[in-house]
C-alpha cells in the first residue's frame, strides 16, 4: 500500500449559511436557514448554521418542519450566484498551494499537496493549518480539513471533527479513528447499503474492511468491492486537475435539478404536469446557460400524507437541452407513479438532468431531418432565455401560470437546486 501521497480534503462548514453570514455579519451566531419561500409554503432546508442544527434543524427538512423545531430561525432564500463566487474564491486560495485541485461540489475540494510542502517551506500539517487560518480571514467562512494518503480517508478526516476541525488520518491512526466509526460514515455507503450491511452483522468500517471479500461481493456486487477497498485504505484515485477550459459547471455539477414543495397539495395530473413543466423549464434554461446537454432525465415526487418520496428516470435517445424534450419526459415520469384518480396527493415535485456533456460535442444527426425542427425549438428557447435575462424570469410566462393563481408566485429559475459532483466522474 502506497502511503507517500499527501492529500487534503477541505470542506467549507455550512457553506450556504456561512456565505450569508459573511455577507451580513448581523446573522453571525444566530440560527440561520437557507431555503425556499416560507410564506408561500414551498422549499426545503438546503443548509443551516450550527445554532440552527443544535436546535434540531436538518438538511432536506421542509421549512414548516424546520420552523416547528426552531421557531426563532432566520430563513433566507438561496443566492446561487453568490455561492459560486465564493467557491471560486476558495479555489483561488487552494491553487496557491497546488495546481492539483479537484472540486467535489461547490463547498468541498481535494488538494494533492505531496510536493507543496517543499515549495512552501512547510509540512503537510502546516499547509493545512495555513489554509484553515486564511479562509475565515479572506472569505469569512471556516473550513474543516482532513489529511491522509488517499482521497477517501482525507474526506473522512474533514467530516470527523466539525466545525473548523483538522484531522490527520495516517496509516497508524486508521484502526483507532476510522475503523470504529459507523459504516455509513464511509463515502458512498448510503442508507440502502447500510441496511444491507447491518442485516449481515457489519456495523462499523472496520468490520467492513475485515469481512470476507467474496461475501461482500455477493451481497453488494461490484460496488461492494469498491467500498471495501475504501474501508481498507486502498483507494488510489488521483486528484484530478481542474481544467478552466471546460468550465466550472462541468467539474462542480454533474446534474442540474430543481425541486419545489408546493404552496398547496397537488391533487390532479394536470396541475402536477404544470408544476413539473415549470421545474423542467428552469433545468433546461440552466443547461443552455452552461453550454451543456443531458442524456438522462429523472423526476421525483413526495406524497402529501406520508411524505414518502419516489423517483424514476429515463435515458433519452439523444442528448438535449430543449425545454420541450426535458419537460415532456419529466412530466411522464412524475405522473406515472402517482394515482391521482384514487385520491393520492403530492406536496413536492422535482426534475433533474444528468449524464451531462458539452453542447458543442459531436452528435449523430437524424436521417429524417428532425435536427432542423430541434434547431428551431432551440432558437425559440434561447430567445425566451434572453428575454428573461434582460427583464426577469416572469417576463415570459405560460398561460397555465396566469390561469392558476396558485402558480403565479413560483420562480423556478431563482429557486434552483445545485447537485454535487460524483467521486466516480
Amino acid at each position: 500500500m502506497d502511503t507517500h501521497r499527501q492529500i487534503l480534503h477541505v470542506d467549507m462548514n455550512c457553506f450556504y449559511a456561512s456565505v450569508e453570514m459573511a455577507e451580513d455579519p448581523r446573522l453571525r451566531g444566530k440560527p440561520v436557514i437557507v431555503g425556499g419561500d416560507e410564506e408561500a409554503r414551498h422549499g426545503i432546508v438546503l443548509t443551516a448554521s450550527y445554532p440552527a442544527k443544535r436546535r434540531g434543524v436538518k438538511t432536506a427538512m421542509t421549512l414548516n418542519e424546520a420552523r416547528r423545531v426552531c421557531p426563532e430561525a432566520i430563513i433566507v432564500p438561496p443566492q446561487y450566484g453568490l455561492y459560486i463566487s465564493y467557491s471560486r474564491r476558495a479555489r483561488q486560495i487552494y491553487n496557491q498551494y497546488t495546481d492539483l485541485v479537484e472540486p467535489f461540489g461547490l463547498d468541498e475540494a481535494w488538494l494533492d499537496i505531496t510536493d507543496s510542502p517543499r515549495l512552501a517551506g512547510s509540512s503537510p500539517e502546516g499547509v493545512a493549518r495555513e489554509i484553515s487560518a486564511r479562509m475565515p480571514q479572506e472569505l469569512g467562512c471556516t473550513v474543516s480539513i482532513g489529511l491522509s494518503w488517499n482521497k477517501i480517508f482525507a474526506k473522512f478526516g474533514s467530516d470527523f471533527r466539525k466545525p473548523n476541525g483538522f484531522t490527520v488520518v495516517s496509516p497508524e491512526a486508521v484502526p483507532r479513528i476510522v475503523w470504529p466509526s459507523k459504516v455509513q460514515e464511509l463515502l458512498y455507503v448510503g442508507p440502502a447499503t447500510r441496511r444491507k450491511l447491518n442485516r449481515n452483522g457489519i456495523f462499523t468500517i472496520g468490520q467492513l474492511a475485515l469481512a470476507d471479500s467474496y461475501a461482500i461481493k455477493r451481497l453488494l456486487g461490484k460496488m461492494g468491492e469498491v467500498i471495501q477497498s475504501f474501508a481498507r485504505g486502498l483507494d488510489t484515485a488521483p486528484v484530478r486537475t481542474y481544467e478552466p477550459g471546460i468550465g466550472d459547471i462541468a467539474h462542480e455539477i454533474k446534474g442540474i435539478g430543481n425541486g419545489i414543495t408546493t404552496p398547496f397539495d397537488v391533487e390532479d395530473e394536470r396541475t402536477a404536469r404544470q408544476v413539473i413543466w415549470l421545474m423542467g423549464e428552469s433545468v433546461a434554461q440552466r443547461l443552455r446557460a452552461h453550454g451543456l446537454t443531458a442524456r438522462t432525465v429523472s423526476a421525483w415526487t413526495r406524497d402529501a400524507e406520508t411524505l414518502c418520496g419516489s423517483s424514476r428516470q429515463m435515458t433519452l435517445e439523444r442528448p438535449t437541452q430543449l425545454t420541450s424534450e426535458i419537460c415532456t419526459a419529466a412530466a411522464a415520469l412524475a405522473c406515472a407513479h402517482v394515482d391521482f384518480a384514487h385520491g393520492e396527493k403530492v406536496r413536492a415535485l422535482g426534475v433533474r438532468a444528468s449524464q451531462l456533456s458539452p453542447a458543442s460535442a459531436w452528435v449523430q444527426l437524424d436521417v429524417f431531418g428532425e435536427e432542423s425542427r430541434r434547431q428551431r425549438m432551440l432558437d425559440l428557447d434561447r430567445t425566451i432565455d434572453e428575454l428573461r435575462f434582460r427583464f426577469g424570469n416572469h417576463a415570459v410566462r405560460h398561460l397555465s401560470e396566469l390561469a392558476d393563481s396558485r402558480l403565479a408566485g413560483i420562480d423556478a429559475q431563482r429557486d434552483n437546486v445545485v447537485h454535487p459532483v460524483s467521486f466516480f466522474a
